[in-house]
């Protein structure tokens, strides 16, 4: 038997995997596969009504009915029927995250670049480059295994061997190894041949169709880390080869007309197929712009803007009427006046800026600041100058343009040009105007657009949605959406009979149903085995047993409420601060608690711990700031991750946080102990607690180092309320946790899951085996479920849905069928056949 490598559990400052390791750690995992001891596999239970996140497509330039589809983290699917069904190819893999899709259509030859370009808190690094040459039956590895994020791979139009890649590189770390790399073996050696600093790499290029000499690509400068997102900086710009990209030179200088500075954010570069003098690229531009609220004075009221940085004298002197209505319209009446602040800042009890600072919102500065924002610029002279398409703003990127930042151009007409972004955008007149063409049947949130070159109003498009074609330049849209693809952050399931899973997906809201088989997506929302409950960003959901009716469920940042199926009743969750008190801090994925003990209590996590002992009505803040304190930074950061109350007893609270603190409480949280200290987990993201069914001073806690690009597993377990902790992770793999469960009928078995799969412990930790039947080989798991009633185990994949497996294989036990079939025949059940008779 191979032998499975065992992986330290040191932190080492929590610095970025080395590609080594993790290859070497990938060696192991299939060893671990190989040798599973299981044969009970996973079933998908979808939902298949809504798709994941695209990144890339590629359609067969001579039938476009035949096309690849590439999913951020559910991987390559292909289509031979125009999208009324799907097929995955790349299953297979070592990794499920991509990044792009290219095909060299005469051969047949595909090419992966693996790990998401967008850069979002979810794109998942890769590990380099694949090809195959039999439509992904088999896969060969071509290396640049430090590469992390890849945004583009252009082939030679006649050269089969000769490929460029776009190398981003690492998200949340620096690094060399990004840039532009060629090959002119079919990948089996590259050449770094464009390389600026160790924070700026290529996110995309292309090439003249009619001179593949002839390269543009964009560079681009950015940093990443838990609390802060640079955007762009002075290094980032397009640069051009006319030797087949053996060297390259910048065109986007500043005597070319193209902006300069550190706002040059993502771009997309474009050439025109019927023209390559043509050259557009679009450009998220960071650029902060002037503020100008202040000219836009209200006789009736204030702006936000009036409000900052004034002195006690200047609050003084606001006119109380104008205040008043400014309190009325931003709801802060009547608990709130003119008089009771002026009384309060006079009083200095208040600072005259404390209203301000209140009604100052961190994350809405972050999606909807005073920035540029979307600009398109045009070359007509193969890139020696460059000129501003409009004159109006292009309003489709908002502040997060860094998501998005690609251009489309009809193949030909040159100045039919498609933006992707938060809609999708087409103009007719290169680019002086542009209009949105998404329609009913598309998503938000565009990545990639394909125009059919024998026809430019059939478009097929990428989005957080899935897949949509029109054939009319957008006036009507059609979805192609059957791959259960879904990216859960968590889920959760009832006791109805039959019970009902539920869970928060990426940009897709909370749905929930029963796990049967699912209906296509064209079916309407009355007959769908799922149902949506909110919007946005789906996040943790929480389900009153007592009547499998009553659901708590939210999205990003806290912005949670609390439903009844039936009648629709709602009121929405998430506690603010008093004026005057620093705002509370909300993770992207708040974690909220339903407590076993009593129903009608709801916990609910910012910084500090909040509880309702009225289903989710009145509120209270409990305790301290659990967290490390604010953190400077645009990324809301230095909140609660995950919490966890003893199904044992009641009030027994442990809390995680995003920047390494584990405290537990014993009298419901008014008072904490931070009990990580021992733990020594050096910052790094807690992304569970969890308090033990079986024990009550048990507790375990995982971390992760996802957002350090530090891959190593860490799983701790203490039975001494946290005093002392015992590393459990033994033989895992070096891929980040994210959740951690115990078996429903026996306190040996645990369950991790991990960005690469899920591991079974019978013993706590001391060796794991991975169970993977019925999975890709590897399939990022954010969330785990127990159906005790049904002795089922739910995954929530973040790629791939929701799956679903019978537990009794991994208990030892027999299935209900085979206890019917080795029961022994009695005489009372011979009798009893016989009354019935």
């Amino acid at each position: 038997m191979a032998s499975v490598l065992m992986f330290s559990n040191s932190l080492q400052a929590q610095s970025p995997t080395p590609a080594a390791m993790r290859q070497q750690s990938l060696t192991s995992k299939m060893v671990l596969q190989k040798q599973s001891p299981f044969s009970t596999k996973f079933r998908s239970v979808g939902p298949a009504v809504m798709s994941g996140r695209v990144v890339d497509l590629d359609v067969n330039p001579a039938d476009a009915t035949e096309f690849y589809v590439a999913y951020a983290t559910g991987g390559l699917w292909h289509t031979t029927n125009n999208g009324l069904s799907f097929s995955p190819i790349f299953d297979s893999a070592e990794v499920i995250g991509l990044g792009d899709v290219t095909v060299h259509w005469p051969s047949r030859t595909i090419w992966v670049g693996t790990g998401e370009a967008n850069s979002s808190r979810s794109s998942y690094s890769g590990l380099g480059v694949y090809k195959s040459q039999n439509n992904g039956t088999t896969w060969q590895y071509l290396g640049l295994p430090e590469s992390h994020h890849i945004g583009e791979i252009v082939l030679h139009p006649t050269d089969v061997n000769t490929a460029w890649v776009a190398v981003l590189g690492h998200l949340y770390s620096a690094n060399k190894e990004r840039g532009v790399y060629k090959t002119t073996d079919g990948g089996a050696t590259w050449k770094q041949t464009l390389f600026l600093d160790d924070n700026t790499g290529a996110i995309e290029m292309d090439i003249n169709p009619a001179n593949p000499n002839e390269l543009y690509v964009a560079m681009w400068y950015r940093t990443r880390r838990a609390w802060n997102f640079e955007e762009g900086g002075n290094s980032s710009g397009i640069y051009k080869s006319t030797n087949g990209g053996d060297s390259w030179a910048l065109v986007t200088t500043a005597a070319s007309g193209f902006p300069q500075g550190n706002g040059i954010g993502r771009m997309g570069v474009a050439i025109a197929a019927s023209n390559p003098n043509i050259v557009y690229v679009v450009l998220d531009n960071q650029a902060r712009l002037p503020d100008t609220a202040q000219k836009k004075t209200d006789s009736l009221t204030y702006s936000k803007t009036e409000l900052k940085d004034l002195n006690k004298a200047q609050f003084a002197a606001l006119n109380d009427k104008r205040l008043d209505t400014f309190l009325r319209r931003n709801r802060l009446t009547p608990k709130y006046s003119a008089a009771i602040l002026k009384r309060k800042v006079a009083a200095d009890s208040l600072q005259p800026n404390a209203l301000y600072d209140y009604l100052y919102d961190a994350i809405d500065d972050l999606i909807n600041g005073p920035i540029t924002g979307c600009q398109v610029y045009r070359s007509d002279d193969a890139g020696k100058t460059w000129r501003k398409t409009h004159e109006k703003n292009i309003a489709t990127y908002n502040t997060y343009g860094y998501y998005f930042g690609r251009i489309f151009l009809s193949p030909t007409n040159p100045d039919k040009v498609v933006l992707t972004g938060f809609t999708v955008e087409m103009s007719n007149d290169g680019g002086k105007t542009f209009k949105s063409i998404g329609k009913n049947n598309t998503h938000a949130d565009h990545h990639v657009a394909w125009l059919n070159p024998k026809r430019d109003s059939h478009m097929i498009i990428g989005n957080d949605g899935g897949v949509n074609l029109t054939y009319d330049d957008g006036k009507v849209w059609f979805k192609a959406n059957t791959p259960a693809v879904g990216q859960f952050y968590a889920i959760t399931t009832d006791n109805a009979r039959p019970y009902r899973v539920y869970g928060g997906l990426q940009d897709n809201g909370v749905w929930y149903g029963h796990t049967t088989r699912q209906r296509t997506s064209d079916a309407s929302y009355d007959t769908l085995a799922y149902r949506p409950i909110g919007g946005g960003d789906g996040m943790m959901v929480q389900v009153d047993s007592r009547d499998n009716k009553t659901v708590y469920s939210g999205s990003q940042f806290g912005f949670y409420g609390r439903t009844h199926l039936d009648t629709g009743g709602a009121i929405g969750i998430r506690p603010a601060n008093e004026i005057g008190e620093p705002p509370y801090r909300y993770n992207w994925m708040t974690p909220i608690v339903l407590s076993r003990h009593n129903q009608d209590v709801f916990y609910m996590g910012s910084n500090k711990l909040h509880r309702s002992m009225l289903k989710g009505a009145e509120m209270k803040v409990l305790g301290i700031d659990l967290t490390n304190g604010k953190k400077e930074g645009d990324v809301p950061f230095g909140s609660i991750s995950t919490l966890s109350e003893s199904p044992l007893r009641f009030g027994l609270l442990y809390a995680g946080t995003d920047d390494g603190n584990v405290q537990l409480s014993k009298d419901g949280g008014y008072s904490w102990i931070k009990i990580s200290n021992t733990l020594k987990t050096n910052g790094l993201w807690v992304s569970r607690v969890l308090a033990s069914q079986y024990k009550e001073g048990r507790v375990y806690a995982t971390l992760n180092g996802y957002r350090n690009d530090h891959f190593n597993a860490y799983v701790y377990v203490s039975n001494d309320y946290g005093t002392t902790w015992q590393p459990i992770a033994s033989n895992l793999p070096l891929e980040p946790v994210n959740v951690i469960r115990e078996d429903p009928k026996n306190d040996s078995i645990l369950y991790v899951g991990t960005d690469g799969g899920l591991y079974v412990s019978k013993d706590m930790g001391k060796f794991w085996n991975a169970w993977h039947q019925g999975l890709p080989k590897s399939i990022p798991i954010h969330d785990i479920a127990m159906q005790e009633r049904e002795n089922e185990i739910l995954l929530g994949t973040h790629g791939r849905s929701i799956y679903v497996a019978k537990l009794f294989e991994i208990q030892g036990l027999p299935t209900p069928k085979e206890r019917a079939i080795r029961r022994p025949v009695t005489d009372d059940d011979d009798d009893a056949s016989n009354a019935k008779d």
